[in-house]
């Protein structure tokens, strides 16, 4: 027999208080970016509502997230970048997630650096997480190579690298120059 559930009891409205409260539980949580967090509280804000004589100062209050060090940006930015080069995805991708991520230009300078550094070791974990080209059992048909070169492009590649995977033979070594 299925009881109906009883009704949740709405979350109060945020205060400044609740906010901070609500704030440090999602950094403590989550790797996040002073502008997740902002997204994070404003929408809390409209879905709860405010209560208290002084309007949400959301910016301030990532501000001194920020400073005190619980949210750092230019170290969202890299650990990205490590996971991506581990991942085996290329610079693109990296780009449009710092992008999505709302990191700003000065705080990716190491990123994506270090992105340039590995461009070629995070190709060769594409193609070795995917079975491609020197890490195939078999070499592909060319309309299979042709779906392998998408994926390489899609996963943010340039051209070229993905190209010398690709059609590079089962067990072909492929140098970086």
């Amino acid at each position: 027999m299925n009881r109906p559930r009883p009704a949740k009891k709405p979350a109060p409205p945020l205060n400044e208080e609740r906010m901070r409260q609500l704030a440090l539980f999602y950094v403590g949580k989550y790797a996040t970016t002073q502008a997740k967090l902002s997204g994070y509280l404003a929408r809390k804000t409209r879905e709860r509502g405010w209560d208290d004589e002084r309007p949400a100062d959301i910016a301030a209050l990532t501000e001194q997230f920020a400073a005190l060090g619980y949210i750092n940006d230019a170290q969202f930015a890299e650990a990205r970048s490590r996971s991506f080069v581990r991942r085996g995805f290329g610079e693109r991708r990296l780009n449009e997630d710092l992008r999505a991520s709302g990191i700003g230009n000065v705080d990716a300078i190491a990123a994506k650096a270090h992105m340039e550094e590995s461009i070629f070791s995070a190709a060769e974990n594409f193609a070795r997480r995917k079975r491609l080209g020197p890490f195939a059992q078999d070499a592909a048909p060319p309309e299979k190579r042709q779906k392998q070169l998408n994926a390489f492009l899609r996963a943010g590649h340039g051209f070229d690298l993905a190209k010398r995977f690709v059609y590079a033979e089962p067990g072909d070594e492929i140098s970086e120059d």
